[in-house]
C-alpha cells in the first residue's frame, strides 16, 4: 500500500496551502544556497587537504633522510679504534 499519484498531488497542493508560495519559493532558495555552500566548503577542504599533504611529503623527505644518515653513523664501525684499544 504505496503512495499513488493522487497521494502525492494531495500532499502537495495541502503543503502549498499550508505554507504559501512565497514562503515555499524562500525555503527552496535558502536550501539552494546551503547545499551550494556545503559543496564549496568540501572543494576548499580538498584542496586545503591536498596542499597539507603536499607539505609534509616536502617536509618528511629530508626527516627521513637525516634519520637514515643517523642509522648509518651508529652502524658504523671505526675500525682504527679498534685496533688501538
Amino acid at each position: 500500500m504505496g503512495l499513488s499519484t493522487t497521494h502525492l498531488i494531495i500532499f502537495l497542493v495541502i503543503i502549498v496551502l499550508v505554507f504559501g508560495t512565497k514562503k515555499l519559493k524562500s525555503i527552496g532558495s535558502d536550501l539552494g544556497s546551503a547545499v551550494k555552500g556545503f559543496k564549496d566548503g568540501v572543494k576548499d577542504s580538498d584542496k586545503t587537504d591536498a596542499a597539507t599533504t603536499a607539505a609534509a611529503a616536502n617536509t618528511a623527505a629530508p626527516a627521513a633522510q637525516v634519520v637514515a644518515e643517523k642509522r648509518l653513523d651508529s652502524q658504523t664501525i671505526d675500525v682504527e679504534a679498534k685496533t688501538k684499544s
